[in-house]
């Protein structure tokens, strides 16, 4: 398996953009749920993202044998991006853009828990496993420190929607574990992130019909969000996510994400007036510093062994 690199100013041009575009995705679906449900909005977009990407992988004239060999950990990834993004869906219609943006983007910390034990280049020091503390930490003040009920009569479906967004981090840091310790991380971005598109859009869409959530109304914002969530998240985002794994460490990747809980609670008050209580703000934020204290540790060490 290919020796991952650190982080460079390439690679952190592209994460600060993947987080604006990530936190974008939240917003941009919660806008729309009362036109376009949210599940059966991302199954859509996953099917579309999934044509072009089979459109640049035939430009490319990509040969596909090794990949079709690969089709156990193929369809076991595909299956968990449709598990996050069905929780996603799921907890959007109970909860705000950025609580989901938040939880959901606890993901870098199921990742490198299981990295951790899988491969060692991905090992963590002690400040990192303190920065995975924190992050719980910061989670259990989120679900624990709530508006009063009678204040806020939507408190209690609000829990279960944040429940929901957790577990969709889960979901997500786990598809990250199965990419990078499985064949499936020597194959080219757009291969491994076909599989996901293609089973995920399909169960995804199963999930929609099943449960009655094809709610469609198209308008003009309708279409626009449509159009971001199938270019921008299922097709550019994505590719390029999977291509930053095969070349830098997936632990150094996640020291941005910090960005991404940031930018959607921000443009969720902003663009959607959604509230912001003081426990979850205090909880978001004890998240985002066990982010950084669980991937900002490579950057300390390698700026350390230089300057020794």
């Amino acid at each position: 398996m290919a020796q991952r690199q650190p982080m460079d100013g390439r690679a952190s041009g592209l994460m600060l953009l993947l987080c604006l575009i990530w936190a974008m995705q939240q917003i941009a679906l919660k806008a729309t749920t009362d036109d376009f449900s949210p599940v059966f909005q991302i199954g859509w977009r996953t099917a579309f993202g999934g044509v072009l990407v089979a459109m640049v992988m035939l430009w490319r004239r990509e040969p596909i044998s090794q990949a079709l060999l690969l089709w156990r950990p193929g369809i076991c990834v595909g299956a968990l991006y449709a598990l996050e993004f069905v929780f996603i869906g799921e907890s959007l219609r109970f909860t705000t853009a950025g609580h989901v943006v938040v939880l959901l983007y606890t993901a870098p910390i199921f990742a490198a828990i299981g990295l951790h034990w899988k491969l060692a280049e991905e090992r963590l020091a002690w400040i990192q496993w303190s920065g995975v503390v924190v992050a719980f930490v910061g989670v259990g003040i989120a679900f624990l420190v709530r508006e009063n009920p009678a204040a806020h009569p939507m408190a209690s479906a609000m829990l279960w929607g944040d429940l929901l967004a957790l577990l969709g981090g889960a979901a997500w840091g786990a598809t990250t574990v199965v990419v990078r310790v499985t064949p499936l991380a020597a194959l080219p971005a757009s291969q491994s992130l076909m599989y996901q598109l293609v089973v995920g859009s399909f169960l995804i869409m199963l999930f929609a019909v099943s449960t009655g959530q094809t709610t469609f109304h198209p308008s003009p914002l309708v279409w626009a969000g449509l159009a971001f969530q199938t270019v921008f998240v299922a097709f550019i985002s994505y590719l390029t996510w999977f291509w930053l794994l095969r070349k830098y460490l997936a632990s150094r990747l996640g020291v941005f994400s910090f960005l991404t809980p940031l930018f959607g609670v921000v443009l969720g008050a902003w663009l959607l007036d959604e509230p912001i209580g003081p426990g979850f703000l205090l909880g978001a934020a004890l998240v985002v510093v066990g982010v950084v204290l669980l991937s900002g540790y490579g950057w300390y060490a390698q700026w350390r062994a230089h300057s020794a």
